[in-house]
């Protein structure tokens, strides 16, 4: 599948994001979009937007961040929110009129490859959504072109798997039931984890053309879901997600196992566990 006409550079992805995962993210919306903003919001912040800059937010998915810019920068700014998954997008598209806010629009594209107006944003946001692609150069090289000369870049991305506990936990208590993966093959391939590494984030920009680049770990507790959807995200989403769907046959053998695991993380405003990421902005 390749979006506007363009190369399926990042085809694997495409194919992925309009099935399974999409169909996913979708379902669990506002699961995810609970646990993820408090850190959507913190890269937002180091973004410094002002109330009239015009937006793209990469990656947008479901639209939460998108509908969260918007109120950053106010009716005289702008938000496009780009992304290759046309479930996510009819998500997005749907809250943004319930919303009631004109000054956001979607677009099914790749962001590797899809001709941005030259100069036509102030700045670039993403909450994980920049991890995912075949070419991360060219990508950022292709999306710089799109800000304007001093525009800004800021987005979020995970750490290693190891410090992200929200992850690992529910891992662990699985992979006594199912047998562990093996290593994948290539790990700067495509994935949640993919910029995990900041020296490698840093030469991707730079080699993008992008200046001041600065990159600064962040710890947070996040989740807020009840003990029961929290089990359920776990199931679906991540590595976890991920494994369980390629095992299917150990799912129901695992769920007192992650259960057990999250209990003591359990408290009145749901379960907490901490998370590891990296916040990078930098300059066109």
């Amino acid at each position: 599948m390749a979006t506007d006409g363009q190369p399926a550079a990042n085809a694997d992805q495409i194919a992925y994001w309009n099935a399974a995962a999409g169909e996913t993210w979708v379902a669990e919306q506002d699961r995810l979009d609970r646990q993820l903003s408090p850190l959507g919001l913190t890269a937002m912040a180091a973004l410094d937007l002002a109330a009239d800059d015009r937006v793209i937010d990469i990656g947008c998915g479901c639209g939460q961040t998108s509908l969260e810019l918007a109120s950053e920068v106010g009716p005289d700014g702008t938000v496009l929110g780009v992304d290759i998954s046309a479930p996510m997008l009819e998500v997005a598209r749907r809250r943004a009129a319930e919303a009631d806010l004109p000054n956001v629009q979607f677009l099914e594209a790749d962001g590797q490859t899809h001709p941005f107006k030259a100069g036509g944003a102030d700045a670039l946001f993403s909450r994980f959504g920049v991890m995912f692609f075949a070419d991360p150069t060219a990508a950022f090289t292709n999306l710089r072109k799109a800000l304007r000369p001093g525009g800004r870049l800021g987005f979020v991305c995970w750490r290693p798997l190891p410090l992200n506990e929200w992850m690992l936990l529910p891992l662990r208590a699985a992979l006594q039931h199912v047998p562990a993966p093996p290593p994948p093959p290539d790990p700067l391939a495509p994935g949640p984890f993919a910029f995990a590494d900041p020296e490698r984030v840093r030469g991707i920009l730079t080699g993008a053309g992008f200046t001041g680049v600065d990159i600064v770990a962040h710890d947070a507790l996040i989740g807020g879901n009840s003990l029961d959807d929290s089990v359920a995200l776990s199931l679906r989403v991540g590595p976890l997600g991920m494994l369980l769907r390629e095992n299917p046959e150990h799912r129901e053998a695992v769920i007192g196992s992650i259960r057990e695991a999250l209990e003591p993380h359990a408290g009145p405003s749901g379960v907490y566990l901490p998370a590891a990421v990296w916040i990078v902005t930098a300059s066109s």
